[in-house]
Formats: structure tokens, sequence, C-alpha cells
């Protein structure tokens, strides 16, 4: 398993600046384009497009070992790098217990996954987003049983039809360390990011979370790893 790329976990330079960079949007490729967590998220982009090449690789979920480890904004910002090298990405938000894409990109959520799984519709309610290329379908309204949701066989018509409409599809799962969801939707994607965070992340709960995915047989891709120190190395591999 590979060590892609570091990162901030909520998009923040990783070095010292006169900013104040707690006002700055979570969408760094946006908003601080030539900033080094941009930088690295290109690299994270490059990685999957080049370093997989020979293999197919176009569903891809990103989970994490716990909640706040900046699981949302890396597949926010792994989307924005990857349409700006040209390609067509749609953003699944399936943490149906705490959704945070429609936050990350401005749109709402009032249609979405949770939706479209309890129907037979092969029409998507994909969004728009301020990022060329991106289009997202948010979590919509959050299920009783979120579990019993993805576990369905509509969430496989539902990557289905997403795949036919985009070169990557990112899909937000739940966090692996502490939930069962991530378990039924690994196994139905081509690779999985785990993101740890290098400042919060307890090294068990870590474990934990790569024991639940190498349980399942997902396709374990490599780490992500945020909340590096400003004086640290931006990247390792």
């Amino acid at each position: 398993m590979n060590r892609l790329a570091t990162v901030s976990a909520n998009g923040r330079s990783l070095a010292p600046v006169n900013l104040d960079t707690a006002a700055l949007p979570a969408l760094v490729l946006l908003s601080d384009p030539h900033s080094p967590s941009a930088e690295a998220y290109r690299s994270l982009a490059a990685n999957l497009q080049f370093a997989y090449a020979d293999r197919q690789l176009q569903t891809i979920g990103v989970t994490s070992a716990a909640q706040g480890e900046g699981k949302s904004t890396t597949v926010a910002n792994l989307a924005v790098a990857l349409a700006q090298s040209g390609r067509h990405v749609i953003v699944v938000d399936a943490d149906l217990r705490r959704p945070g894409q429609h936050t990350l990109f401005g749109v709402d959520r009032d249609e979405g996954l949770a939706n479209v799984l309890k129907t037979d519709d092969a029409q998507l309610p994909l969004q728009d987003t301020v990022a060329a290329g991106v289009r997202i379908l948010s979590s919509g309204p959050l299920p009783s049983n979120p579990l019993e949701a993805l576990a369905s066989r509509r969430f496989d018509q539902v990557l289905a039809l997403a795949r036919a409409q985009a070169d990557f599809v990112l899909v937000d799962t739940p966090p692996a360390g502490a939930l069962a969801d991530v378990a039924v939707v690994a196994p139905r994607l081509e690779g999985m990011l785990l993101v740890v965070s290098a400042g919060k992340t307890k090294r068990d709960l870590a474990r934990r979370a790569r024991e639940q995915l190498e349980r399942v047989n997902a396709n374990l891709l490599g780490v992500v790893l945020t909340d590096v120190r400003a004086d640290s190395k931006l990247y390792r591999y």
C-alpha cells in the first residue's frame, strides 16, 4: 500500500502564510491554486491516473478511520484536480449519516442518492458545481437505515449509471474505523483510498480501518496523509 500524497485536512496551505486561512473555502484548487495543498491534490490525481493506467480504475471510494480527518475535503479537491486535467467527474456522497459534499460544493441535497435508492429512475439528479467538469450526486435526505440503503442492489445500478456519464466516479463513504457502512460499499468499487490525519488519527483506529477494508477484499490503493506539519515534506511515496 502506497502513501500517495499529503494534504491538509481542511484544504489550507501547508506553508505559513499571512492570510487568515480559516476564512478560505475548502476547494483549495479554486481558491488558492498555487498553494502546496493544491499541488498535493494534483499529485494525488496524477498518481491515480498514471500509476494505475494498466488497470480499470473508474469508481474510487474515499474513507477515513474516523470523522473529521479530511475525507470529504479530499474527495472534493481530488474531483476538481481530475477535472482540471480534462476528466469528467461525478462525486457521489454516500456518507448517509454525516454528508458533507453539498456544503463543500455549495449545492442543496433535497434530491440525491437517498432518493434514487428508493426508485427505479434511470436519470440521476446530478447537479453542476462551481468546478467545470465536476457534477455531484448529493446524499439527499438522510435515510432511517443508511446501512440497508447502501447494501441494496439499487446502489450498484446507481454506480453503473454514474460510470456511464463520467471518466471517474468518486464516492465519499462513511468512516471505515467506526461504521459498517463502508464494508458494503468498498467491495463494489474499483479502488479505495484511506485518509489518515497525521495529528489526529490513533494508530489502532487506523489499523482497524485498514483491516476492515482488507476483510471485505477492498482494493486499497493507498493512504492520503492529512494534517502534516508545515515543516514536513509535502510529498511522500
